[in-house]
This record gives structure tokens, sequence and C-alpha cells, in this order.
């Protein structure tokens, strides 16, 4: 029985040079994707500002998550490189999370929805 084998390569989508209507509400909505779940703005509020925080102290941080929801958040945002997870080789294990500088980046961004949202409560008082 004879075998064929092609490659498989994997194209990566390339940034596009102009925003079209299109491309960019496909960019916009994949960007919220990474920002889904429940739990996923109160882990990021937590490590704004270069804090490094381990897993006990965002369980004590945000009481309401379980400890299995906290940790596949945790490990989709670090998936999606937002968090960065430091695991250190003693016993008991000690693991820190903190935030990548590309996540880091997202301070302002969620600030400017906070003032955006706020400008619509103002809109409505008036």
């Amino acid at each position: 029985m004879a075998r064929t084998h092609k490659k498989v390569s994997v194209t990566k989508k390339k940034k596009p040079t102009a925003w079209t209507p299109v491309t960019a509400a496909e960019g916009v909505e994949q960007a919220l994707r990474m920002l889904e779940g429940r739990w996923k703005f109160l882990i990021l509020f937590q490590l704004f500002g270069g804090k490094v925080r381990r897993f006990s102290e965002l369980e004590r941080a945000i009481p309401a998550v379980t400890q299995k929801m906290l940790a596949q958040q945790l490990r989709q945002l670090e998936k999606d490189g937002i968090v960065h997870r430091t695991v250190y080789p003693v016993i008991p294990p000690k693991v820190e999370y903190s935030l990548t500088p590309w996540g880091q980046s997202l301070c302002p961004v969620l600030d400017a929805i906070l003032k955006w949202a706020a400008a619509r409560e103002d809109l409505q008082e008036k």
C-alpha cells in the first residue's frame, strides 16, 4: 500500500494594511472573545499595575469564584498571551501570575471603556 504525504502548513492571517468595516468588526470581535468570561475582568483588575499574585491571593480577592473556574480563566488568559504564569520548583508548589506587557496595555483600553459607559449615564441624566 503506497502512502502519499503532503506537508501541511498553517498560513497566518496577515494584518490588513487598511481596516475596512468588515475587517475592523472581525478584529474587535476576536479581541473581545479573548476577554469573554465571567471572571476575566476581575482577574485583570487584580493584576493591573504590575501586581504579582499567587493563586490563593486571587482566590481570596475574588471570593465568589471556584478554584476550577479561576484555574480555567487563568489558563485561557495565559494561552491568549495576556497573563504570565511563573512556576517555582519548590515544595509546596508556588505559582505566581502577572500580566504580560501586552496584557498590561489593556488597562488604558478598559479605562476608556469605563469612561465611555459613564458618559452614557451622564447623558441619560440630562
